[in-house]
């Protein structure tokens, strides 16, 4: 089983700082990340995601286009199986109540808490097993 975690966000410099957090994981095999650098592209890899187990979703708010906030339910539709956790700059109350309310399971800011997001990422490898 391979398990899948997808990152949205449209800075291209997110998919080289992942791959570096989590490059022993990478290495191991314990899962894969995919990357998409915008929501429409994302919502277009959660439709194929078949021949993997998707375990989460992690998406910035901020992006042109359409933002991290209106692709949540769109994803949640799709998936309702898979948490998605929204990253965001701006970790002000009203953006975290949006996300919540929005079906997001968490709201993390940046810079990201490496070691908290570890922690979310272990439990779902966890419960996938």
């Amino acid at each position: 089983m391979t398990l899948l975690i997808l990152v949205v966000d449209d800075e291209p410099d997110i998919e080289p700082l992942f791959r570096q957090q989590f490059r022993r994981d990478l290495r191991e095999g314990r899962f894969i990340m995919q990357f998409a650098q915008s929501a429409p592209e994302a919502l277009g890899l959660i439709g194929e995601a078949r021949e993997v187990t998707l375990i989460l979703i992690l998406s910035d708010i901020n992006m042109p286009g359409m933002s991290g906030l209106e692709m949540l339910p769109k994803a949640k539709a799709a998936r309702p199986d898979v948490p998605i956790i929204m990253i965001t700059a701006y970790g002000d109350a009203e953006t975290k109540a949006k996300a919540l309310e929005g079906g997001a399971e968490a709201l993390f800011t940046k810079p990201i808490d490496f070691g908290a997001l570890r922690s979310e990422i272990d439990t779902r490898v966890e419960r996938a097993a």
